[in-house]
């Protein structure tokens, strides 16, 4: 029963990230103006389905594929104030290119967030499901974390080639301060921040991950034997 749960949970969870925009739920909630509201019910939607998810890669049977080094909730440690900094500066910021974020207010010319990356939560969840499955080597965190991994590395490419072809002509334009890997623009001289980081933001960035560090033991089972 421990693994048909895990496996009904990722099956959901999934699910629910292919199924609305198949069935065209998404697009109706746009033509009836409620894509906000489409957006609060998908986030929480989410949020409910991968902490069953976890839970349920708690309780499944534990089966060892690799073992926990010293060295692997470093990788943890050091990827998740990022992961958290690129959420908290890439849901609803101006950014045309990235699901999360929201065209209107958008300059090119100094393009925000997205001229460190286009796609800043694609790479949080990247960074979030691969360190994790660094620092989880059972079978279940693997089913867990491996699928998540990929689809939030693969899905920032099959987004890019969506949006380049939506977006038509004015992708050269609108992209030519931007990168789709994180600090590219920066390292090749196209972009430089021209302000400081909202104060508002990193505060938000801070808050969250002091909560999943205080939270993460005692809610998911963090620092027990073999599991972070």
């Amino acid at each position: 029963m421990d693994w048909l749960e895990l496996l009904l949970a990722l099956a959901a969870f999934f699910a629910a990230h292919r199924l609305p925009k198949a069935l065209g739920f998404k697009a109706a909630m746009q033509h009836w103006g409620l894509l906000r509201v489409y957006f609060l019910f998908y986030s929480l939607m989410s949020l409910a389905l991968l902490a069953w998810s976890l839970g349920a890669a708690d309780r499944a049977p534990f089966v060892p594929l690799w073992g926990l080094a010293p060295w692997h909730p470093w990788v943890v440690n050091i990827a998740m104030p990022a992961a958290c900094l690129l959420a908290a500066y890439g849901i609803a910021a101006p950014n045309p290119f990235a699901f999360e974020g929201r065209a209107s207010g958008f300059r090119p010319e100094a393009p925000g967030i997205a001229g460190l990356t286009r796609q800043p939560l694609l790479w949080a969840l990247t960074l979030w499901s691969g360190s994790h499955l660094l620092a989880n080597g059972d079978l279940a965190h693997v089913l867990l974390f491996g699928p998540a991994f990929a689809l939030a590395l693969l899905g920032g490419w099959a987004l890019e080639r969506r949006q380049r072809a939506e977006i038509g002509p004015r992708w050269s334009t609108l992209s030519q301060k931007t990168a789709f890997l994180p600090g590219a623009a920066l390292l090749t001289g196209r972009w430089r921040p021209r302000h400081w980081p909202s104060l508002p933001r990193l505060a938000a960035a801070l808050a969250a991950w002091a909560a999943l560090l205080h939270l993460h033991a005692p809610a998911i089972g963090a620092y027990r034997k073999n599991k972070f």
